[in-house]
């Protein structure tokens, strides 16, 4: 299969392309390396310096000689077009937007360039997509984050509404509670715009915080590691918990920690978007597939991290700050999510090993750990 993946610089994309490299498709790689700029303007730094696509891309070339790299923006809708033209793609797998919901409240600024760069991308890739070649398969992630919380339960992105004795389907109602999520659920509603008047078909990952270091479970390999962030504009939840234990800073909870999310680890988000990829919609469909493992409160993931890294003799403590966001700590949340199931995903449960073995892949660069931009510094 002959795939193209935007943003094959983050911690996903990366993840995604060592992953698929193993499988002999042929790769086609893009970024622009904007999340790298804005992570040097704003004095965040990664766990450790990670070389440019063109440099990594040697190590993957060991795997898979037929991989290419295009450095270019994904705004721009002319080089996004001839190189869509050049290689008429199978799949297209999109994560070339900015990822952050603190970033995206930061500023005005930030704000809309997160808002900017999401839309436009998408929009070049949907409208190329349509001139070009209508069959390509879509596998675009989105973020459970664009339901909210609503208090009944959260369907996989549709719900069916009887209302005066009709029925109809719909997208699930959305409610993001940053401009990040509100770019998100843009994207969806830009999707389906394009999915139900031009035939495409598309696969929209609505996807949980993500954690871990290694893309596959069996072999951990440190040259081909994705960016790990830990910071507070950047960094996932659990890996934030994992490094702030590492360094013997308290694990910090935000408000009454008793927010529930759903969470998968990196190893999942890859086999999920692999199985995604053998299952192709149909022409004029909009899968959608709520793609996490576990659901769990802040409380329970902050107390699972202390627990499990006293097996090792690193004794976090805990210690709940002030809320940086706006947002309902306490709230009914059931995510429906076993469609992904049906596809053939057995998940990988959060437990003690996995906890340890990020710990100790952090330990080993304890020294590049900066405990500065550890602690929330945006509020909204």
């Amino acid at each position: 299969m002959k795939i193209l993946i935007l943003g094959a610089d983050g911690y996903l994309g990366w993840s995604m392309a060592a992953s698929l490299s193993e499988d002999n498709h042929e790769l086609i790689l893009v970024d622009n390396y904007s999340k790298r700029k804005y992570m040097k303007e704003l004095n965040r730094t990664p766990l450790c310096k990670m070389p440019l696509v063109t440099t990594r891309l040697k190590i993957l070339k060991r795997l898979n000689k037929n991989i290419s790299f295009y450095e270019i923006d994904c705004m721009n809708y002319k080089k996004m077009k001839s190189i869509i033209k050049k290689h008429k793609p199978d799949a297209i797998i999109h994560f070339a937007e900015l990822p952050s919901a603190p970033f995206s409240m930061l500023n005005n600024k930030y704000g809309w360039d997160t808002l900017h760069n999401n839309l436009q991308s998408t929009f070049n890739l949907l409208h190329c997509i349509k001139d070009i070649v209508p069959d390509c398969h879509i596998i675009k992630l989105g973020t459970m984050g664009e339901y909210g919380t609503p208090n009944i339960d959260i369907e996989e992105g549709w719900i069916n509404i009887r209302h005066k004795n009709r029925k109809d389907k719909f997208l699930f109602p959305r409610q993001g509670s940053s401009l990040y999520h509100m770019s998100k659920i843009m994207d969806t509603d830009l999707i389906w715009f394009y999915v139900r008047n031009y035939g495409l078909n598309v696969t929209d990952l609505m996807q949980g915080p993500v954690y871990g270091i290694y893309y596959d479970d069996k072999h951990k390999n440190d040259e081909l590691v994705p960016t790990f962030t830990y910071d507070d504009i950047f960094g996932t939840v659990l890996n934030r918990f994992i490094v702030q234990a590492v360094v013997g800073t308290p694990l910090t909870v935000y408000g009454s920690g008793s927010q529930t999310r759903g969470y998968i680890n990196v190893v999942d988000t890859i086999k999920c978007i692999k199985l995604t990829l053998e299952n192709k919609p149909k022409n004029g469909e909009l899968a959608i597939y709520n793609q996490f493992t576990e659901q769990f409160t802040v409380n329970e993931l902050a107390n699972l991290v202390k627990k499990s890294l006293a097996r090792i003799d690193i004794f976090a403590k805990i210690k709940k700050v002030s809320n940086p966001r706006i947002e309902k700590e306490k709230h009914y949340y059931n995510a429906k999510h076993s469609n992904i199931k049906k596809l053939g995903l057995k998940p990988l449960k959060l437990d003690k090993n996995i906890i340890i073995d990020i710990a100790e892949y952090v330990s080993r660069h304890k020294n590049n750990i900066n405990t500065k931009i550890i602690q929330p510094r945006v509020n909204w």
